[in-house]
């Protein structure tokens, strides 16, 4: 029932009657009490540059990190975890770094794209736990932010040298894959299989993918053969380097010959094979090259991101009720 209707209903009783003093008094107690309750919960724990963080948010940030970490939240570090929120969501916004909802909407489709749901989906899971979306929506803004502000600002610092990397990268793994370096390229294909198909429909499609992959010799083949069958496509020529590619792909790539298609894989549309036109060593990049590189940028950022959260906190107006 809502407080208004608890209103109402004391004023029509006294209608007809007039209510002893004593009788009044206990009615708008209980009135009080019950408009009172939402705003203790939302009691204010501390104040940000004018920004309130409430019991509220910490407890709705400590289901979240309990279902993303499986840890109980220790209540400092969630409320510290808020406090940092806020402050680098305003110094992104001095730098004019400020997404709109609608680039907070696509990250969170694109999250829940991830985990192979949808968005809808996504949202009733965290309701299910007793998490608001918006909860989650905050944190991405939060990281987003940060990371294109701290990237912006510190790019020429971030960066690093080949030669760093060279040096880093030799010695210490024998392994090929991962010390040398080819470049690929490739006609992803896909036999379509719509959705809500029976399972039947996926197993001939696969079995029409084995007679195709052993029918083609050649990439010019399997553009004529695809090009003009239903229910099929293949896509535009790609070149990926090694180091660009996921370390199955690569082991399915390296055992294909030139011409020839990948085994079959099923995936949401339905079949797909990759038609490989080309694979030729290169000396751009390697596996374990990016492997050292993004390391060393992780390191540098997380450093630069650090320090300069320090800074900005100190110069952050933080009251603590």
């Amino acid at each position: 029932m809502e407080s208004t209707d608890i209103a109402n209903m004391i004023m029509t009783t006294t209608t007809p009657y007039r209510l002893s003093s004593v009788v009044l008094a206990c009615a708008a107690a209980i009135f009080l009490m019950i408009c009172a309750s939402p705003l203790r919960a939302q009691s204010v724990v501390v104040m940000v540059n004018g920004e309130p963080i409430t019991n509220y948010d910490i407890e709705q940030r400590s289901k979240l990190n309990f279902l993303t970490t499986h840890k109980p939240a220790d209540r400092k570090q969630v409320i510290d975890e808020l406090i940092d929120e806020k402050v680098k969501i305003k110094e992104a916004k001095k730098f004019g770094v400020d997404p709109t909802s609608s680039d907070i909407d696509q990250s969170y489709a694109a999250m829940s794209s991830r985990m192979r749901i949808t968005p809808d989906q996504l949202t009733k899971s965290l309701e299910g736990q007793g998490i608001r979306p918006d909860t989650l929506k905050a944190r991405m803004k939060a990281e987003m932010v940060w990371t294109s502000l701290v990237r912006g600002r510190y790019k020429e610092s971030l960066q690093v040298g080949e030669k760093e990397v060279a040096a880093a990268a030799q010695g210490g793994d024998d392994d090929k894959q991962s010390s040398e370096a080819f470049e690929y390229r490739m006609q992803p294909i896909v036999l379509i299989v719509p959705r809500g198909s029976a399972p039947s429909a996926t197993e001939s499609r696969q079995k029409e993918a084995e007679v195709l992959r052993n029918r083609v010799q050649s990439c010019d083949e399997a553009n004529a053969l695809f090009k003009s069958m239903q229910n099929a496509a293949i896509r535009e020529a790609v070149v990926k380097t090694s180091a660009d590619i996921p370390p199955a792909l690569r082991d399915l790539l390296d055992k294909t010959p030139v011409g020839h298609l990948t085994p079959p894989e099923v995936t949401k549309q339905g079949v797909e094979m990759v038609a490989l036109c080309g694979r030729k060593p290169t000396t751009v990049d390697t596996p374990k090259k990016k492997a050292v590189r993004d390391k060393m940028y992780a390191e540098k950022y997380e450093a630069k991101s650090k320090a300069y959260l320090q800074e900005v906190r100190k110069a952050a107006m933080i009251e603590y009720r």
